[in-house]
């Protein structure tokens, strides 16, 4: 009797829940087993899931870290770079100075024309600092009386303007005596004023500077000077492909943090839906206590009626076997008498 009531027990705790059958290979028939609920075990196999995905979310941060620090040790080698560039071009600067110096001393005629030297030298280097600093228009180098023909290389518009002032030094050295110095200086600088105003009126007008030599000035320049200015033109260059590969290198840094920034926002989402998934897990737990509680609940009371059955079945013998006791000596009594 005790074990029917527990497979009738079980029969409705299948119906409350879905359990699968087990088979018993020692009956012809299949009993239903109480195990984990389906609905459990989906949620089971999706905390692994999460799991896993959380383990490789934390993969790609460490990746992303390495990444990133990889990128900064890139990024202050280049910046390392660029500031030794710099420094070279700022040594380059002062020896074209010195020796601008030097060839506009030996041509000098008074004091007055050193001092414009210095004067040039000294506007030749604060055009040179906005020309590293600044990126001006590039023009052709071609517009200038040098005597290289197949050059085909700009300057920038600070370095061509630190050069016509050279050139308009030199020829301001280079003339006749009869002249006086007063006239030559102010003579040069006449024609520095005139030539920045109409180099002005162009860049304002924007008009088309024609290729090919302009017999402004009827001199050379010197090849030393040349020769520097044409380095200092290379490593102008490479001072721009490096702030370039800076900026892109910036860029990709940030592009980095965002990713680092998506990723954590991920793993915090995930950490919730995990804690979300566990209450759930717990509540679920608790249900299955609670209904293993009902059913022990349901055994001892099955277990105290049939404890009550059997009593009551003892007092029934009881009162049996005492009513034989006195029904059956009256029955002989009367019997017998």
């Amino acid at each position: 009797m005790l074990l029917l009531l527990l497979l009738l027990l079980l029969l409705q705790l299948q119906m409350l829940l879905p359990l699968l059958p087990v088979p018993l290979p020692l009956l012809p028939v299949s009993l239903p087993l109480p195990l984990l609920p389906s609905p459990l075990l989906l949620l089971l196999l999706l905390l692994l899931l999460l799991l896993l995905l959380l383990i490789l979310i934390l993969l790609l941060l460490r990746l992303l870290q390495l990444l990133l620090l990889l990128l900064l040790l890139l990024l202050l080698l280049l910046l390392l770079l660029l500031f030794l560039l710099l420094l070279l071009s700022l040594l380059l600067t002062l020896l074209q100075l010195l020796l601008l110096l030097l060839l506009t001393a030996s041509t000098a005629d008074s004091a007055v024309t050193a001092a414009t030297a210095v004067v040039t030298a000294t506007i030749t280097s604060i055009l040179i600092l906005l020309q590293i600093l600044i990126p001006l228009p590039l023009v052709p180098l071609s517009l200038l009386p040098v005597s290289i023909p197949l050059l085909p290389v700009s300057l920038p518009l600070p370095l061509l303007l630190s050069l016509l002032l050279q050139l308009l030094l030199l020829l301001s050295t280079n003339t006749t005596t009869t002249t006086t110095t007063t006239a030559t200086v102010v003579g040069a600088g006449t024609a520095t004023t005139l030539l920045l105003l109409l180099l002005l009126i162009l860049l304002v007008l924007q008009l088309p500077l024609t290729p090919g030599p302009l017999p402004l000035l009827p001199i050379s320049l010197p090849l030393p000077l040349l020769l520097l200015l044409l380095l200092q033109q290379q490593l102008l260059l490479l001072l721009l492909l490096l702030l370039l590969l800076l900026l892109l290198l910036l860029l990709l840094l940030l592009l980095v943090l965002l990713l680092l920034l998506l990723l954590l926002l991920l793993l915090l989402l995930l950490l919730l839906l995990l804690l979300l998934l566990l209450l759930l897990l717990l509540l679920l737990l608790l249900l299955m206590l609670l209904l293993l509680l009902l059913l022990l609940l349901l055994i001892i009371l099955l277990l105290l009626l049939l404890l009550l059955q059997l009593i009551l079945l003892l007092q029934q013998l009881l009162l049996l076997l005492l009513l034989v006791g006195l029904i059956l000596p009256l029955h002989c009594y009367y019997y017998y008498s």
